[in-house]
């Protein structure tokens, strides 16, 4: 079996990099193809992949292809491999805003697709992504897929009408939780904090957080409450979060994100 890639980016990295951690494929069994040069020679150096620049000597030779470039360039991608892929090459996009209609009116004849986005938590094997998949999929094939993204954090297949709010939820969001970090490391460092122990400490305080959600299954809300003591200082903080409009401003981002996923 051979599994190709087209752009090796930091999500096509990510993923190689899992599904390579966890064993669920060998570095025989991966191909890899990317325009630029260097970047076909890093992918190949750190992960012992065979690599091209050439796309269409990947397409011709995967049973799965991943695709994995940015939405400008899918269109003209698809136009170039179209004509060397087998009717039974398996496709998986993990291309932001690109529908499964959309994809498959570019090859203009049935194919096996399989849409996903992962988020870039999964170069540290803590990704978060979502599927779906159309009716040429086998159950096995989707299986196989799926415990290849589960290989670099968690998967959540999910109808195709929810991925733009899935780029909101978690694509997207990690570029959020950065930021809030950061913030919160640039009022440690006002109080006199050193910055690289006020990140260390903002970031394990945001990770311990949301393992506390996932492993309780707590509602946040509750979670929130138990560090709020009565006139303490925790409380003061979240009114203060409150009046500045901190949900609503997170809300209408998400909003936003959304809605440029679905204008891509």
């Amino acid at each position: 079996m051979k599994i190709g890639f087209i752009g090796l980016g930091n999500m096509a990295t990510a993923i190689i990099g899992g599904m390579l951690r966890k064993e669920v494929a060998s570095r025989e069994e991966i191909i890899g193809a990317d325009k630029v040069q260097m970047v076909a020679d890093k992918a190949a150096g750190q992960y012992g992949i065979t690599t091209y620049t050439d796309n269409r000597v990947v397409a011709g030779q995967a049973d799965y292809l991943v695709l994995a470039v940015k939405p400008v360039y899918l269109e003209e991608v698809i136009r170039e491999i179209k004509d060397v892929i087998s009717e039974n090459t398996v496709l998986i996009s993990i291309v932001a805003g690109k529908t499964m209609e959309w994809i498959g009116q570019r090859f203009a004849r049935p194919i096996k697709l399989i849409r996903c986005m992962p988020n870039t938590p999964a170069l540290v094997g803590e990704g978060c992504t979502a599927m779906c998949a159309d009716t040429l999929v086998s159950q096995e094939e989707k299986a196989l897929v799926a415990g290849w993204l589960g290989s670099f954090g968690t998967v959540n297949e999910v109808t195709e009408s929810l991925m733009d709010v899935v780029v909101g939820v978690s694509g997207s969001s990690p570029a959020y939780v950065f930021m809030f970090i950061e913030a919160m490391a640039d009022a440690a460092v006002a109080g006199g904090m050193p910055r690289k122990q006020a990140y260390e400490m903002a970031a394990q305080a945001v990770l311990g957080s949301a393992k506390m959600v996932l492993e309780t299954g707590k509602h946040p809300g509750e979670l929130k409450d138990m560090v709020c003591s009565p006139g303490g200082t925790t409380i003061e903080a979240v009114k203060v979060l409150e009046r500045l409009g901190m949900r609503s401003a997170v809300m209408e981002a998400m909003e936003a994100c959304i809605e440029k996923s679905k204008r891509l």
